[in-house]
């Protein structure tokens, strides 16, 4: 029986603690219904803690003899890696862990042997602040109750004279699991489901582990089934709790499509106050939790000896990360206002309808499908010309062009395995392979063909085949993009010097990739000149883009005139450019 937590037993109980959600995953996501029942919490608590203990494996030999370090470890672990509301709740578990061993620090330095009675119930209780601070709208009946139960009995344990720390987890455990039965009882959407609340279930298998490293006693026994507790609770609530199953809506995300997750840096308390004031008027389930940063480094500095400062303050994140988590429907609002509020990072987008009945292992809980395309449009017209099954278009808001982090929300809302980007825009190729740089890191596969124009984009798209291993997709995608010349004309803004010569406003302009090469004074003329231009050096297909303001039969103009000058070449009309543009060419 363990006497203090260390180092080695803090590692032990993540492991335990890992073992433990993966076996009662499936159990866990079935009786997920709040705040929406998605089948996702036991797959969400799962990676969450699996990130925080992979993250103390990363740092085992600095950590191997100073839990100090180790739970440290183990708090940006989890927050880094926290997944869904639940997720981010209970990282709060590891984050008050590390408070509370940093504050145990003494004088004469930081005190190496681990975490005893009086340090785990104030952990316990650290928790229980941070956890509830962290959400806008606390609900009773969720994971929230559980750890009240918990810290509540922790405390009351270690306020008794000569209290072990065996004796402080167990009382936590026994309040965590009193405060889960009752859960059907505060809650409306248990109660009428006869379910327990599956994030606080996960927090009692948490400190169950706990309990087995600190004991060294196996397990207690299974944990009360889902639907104990709630076994005939209908008839006894028609007398005196009828408001426990009709009362309002709890406050989940009923009306919400998504789930938007990010990690916000260069950011600070005030901007996230403001970042937490927006996402409440655009969702609901709003959770945001910090690591502790500088300030956590300095607390744990104020309480050691100067040869003891910069031990602990290495322990913590110099620079203060936020994990932001909200349910709303305007997936882009949510993003820019933690553009706002700081750089948004690693995003995750959810959409519900999705996740339900797919969680039945962790990878399926985030990919539902293997393949998908992203690209971006500028109008209606040509959004519909480049939707397709599997493709997600991008609309750009007015002139002004997306974002990495729209960029990343639109590859990790597809929920695809293997992403290919296409940004249609050369100034966006860099933006794109960013976004998809943060899609790496997150663990999705994505890949950016880079189509300096929407006809290219066309063209990557005609050949696209899903069915096709995805590296020989991308090969043929990007080889159709590279071998599609693009013509463009439009009409002059303001008097400038060109490659021909000298341009004036009003005068039409045809572009071949970027350059102007013919200078006139009539769209149609411009048109045919360009596309004989074009075909100089051969091709096989023309494709002609016409935009929102192009003159009245110019198609049909073109169409004619290659049929007579180059019948040996295929000929494809789309309507629905962009404005400004009256007429787009590609080459093949």
């Amino acid at each position: 029986m363990l006497r203090v937590l260390d180092a080695a037993a803090i590692r032990r109980w993540t492991d335990i603690s890992v073992d433990l959600l993966d076996a009662c995953r499936a159990e866990l996501n079935r009786i997920n219904v709040f705040p929406v029942a998605d089948s996702d919490t036991g797959t969400n608590l799962l990676l969450t803690v699996r990130a925080a203990a992979d993250a103390l494996a990363r740092r085992l030999p600095e950590c191997q003899d100073d839990p100090v370090a180790a739970a440290a470890a183990l708090a940006v672990g989890a927050l880094r890696g926290a997944r869904g509301n639940s997720g981010v709740i209970v990282s709060q578990l590891f984050r008050g862990l590390a408070d509370a061993m940093a504050d145990s620090c003494l004088p004469d330095g930081c005190r190496r042997a681990g975490a005893d009675a009086r340090t785990l119930a104030v952990a316990l209780a650290r928790a229980d602040e941070l956890a509830r601070a962290a959400v806008s709208r606390p609900v009773e009946g969720t994971v929230l109750t559980v750890l009240r139960g918990a810290a509540s009995c922790a405390e009351n344990a270690a306020n008794r004279a000569e209290t072990t720390l065996a004796e402080v987890v167990e009382a936590a455990g026994r309040g965590a699991r009193v405060a889960l039965a009752d859960t059907p009882r505060q809650l409306p959407a248990l109660a009428r489901a006869g379910v327990l609340d599956a994030g606080g279930y996960g927090l009692v298998l948490l400190l169950d582990a706990l309990a087995v490293v600190v004991t060294g006693r196996p397990a207690s026994g299974p944990l009360p089934a889902p639907t104990a507790g709630v076994v005939g609770m209908r008839e006894q609530l028609r007398g005196r709790d009828r408001d426990a199953l009709v009362g309002e809506r709890e406050g989940g995300s009923i009306e919400h499509e998504y789930e938007v997750m990010y990690l916000l840096t260069e950011s600070s308390p005030e901007r996230v106050s403001r970042l937490r004031e927006r996402l409440d008027g655009l969702g609901d389930s709003v959770a945001i939790v910090g690591s502790g940063g500088s300030d956590s480094a300095s607390h744990c500095a104020s309480h050691c000896a100067f040869h003891c400062a910069s031990h602990c303050a290495s322990h913590y994140e110099n620079d203060e990360i936020w994990h932001v988590h909200v349910h709303c429907t305007d997936v882009g609002a949510a993003i820019e206002a933690g553009i706002m509020a700081g750089r948004p990072r690693r995003v995750t987008v959810v959409r519900f309808i999705d996740q339900v009945g797919e969680a039945d292992h962790a990878e399926k809980g985030r990919f539902s499908r293997a393949r998908a395309v992203v690209t971006v449009a500028k109008s209606e017209s040509v959004a519909e010309l480049l939707s397709a099954d599997g493709v997600a278009v991008l609309m750009t808001s007015g002139q002004r062009p997306p974002g990495v982090a729209r960029l990343a929300a639109a590859v990790a809302g597809t929920r695809a395995r293997h992403v290919v980007l296409l940004p249609n825009d050369v100034e966006l190729n860099i933006v794109a392979e960013e976004a998809a740089e943060q899609a790496r890191a997150a663990g999705q596969e994505a890949v950016v063909v880079p189509t300096s124009s929407v006809l290219q984009g066309l063209a990557a798209l005609a050949v696209h085949d899903p069915t096709r291993r995805a590296g020989d997709d991308v090969v043929s995608m990007a080889e159709a993009a590279a071998v599609t010349r693009t013509g463009v004309v439009q009409v002059a803004e303001a008097e400038a010097l060109t490659w021909v010569g000298r341009c004036h406003a009003g005068d039409v302009l045809g572009l071949v990739d970027g350059e102007v090469v013919l200078i006139n004074h009539d769209i149609a003329e411009t048109a045919r000149q360009l596309v004989d231009r074009m075909l100089h050096i051969g091709g096989e297909l023309v494709t002609v883009l016409l935009g929102i303001d192009a003159p009245d039969g110019i198609g049909e103009l073109l169409e004619r005139h290659l049929n007579r000058t180059h019948p040996e070449v295929d000929v494809v009309l789309y309507r629905g450019g962009p404005a400004g543009q009256p007429v787009a060419l590609g080459v093949e």
